[in-house]
């Protein structure tokens, strides 16, 4: 049977009402490694910097990239980056 979740919602624990904004094109284990790290929302990401995210194990280049593309389309930027 195929998988009922899509990438661009992600569940915590007990928490089914939690649905993330993180773009749907994000990789499973990126989403992974956020949801697990207690973040759904872009605006959390924002607080953080990109050193802090990228220890989390599931997080490389590529979503960084994404995230950071997406942080931009709504005006914000990670904590250790300038926003233009």
């Amino acid at each position: 049977m195929s998988e009922t979740k899509r990438a661009g919602q992600a569940s915590a624990p007990g928490a089914g009402e939690s649905v993330s904004d993180f773009p749907a094109s994000l990789a499973k284990p990126a989403l992974r490694a956020l949801v697990g790290a207690g973040y759904t929302r872009l605006t959390q990401l924002a607080q953080l910097k990109k050193t802090d995210l990228l220890k989390l194990h599931g997080m490389g280049p590529k979503a960084m990239e994404q995230l950071r593309l997406a942080l931009e389309e709504k005006g914000l930027s990670f904590a250790d980056e300038e926003r233009s």
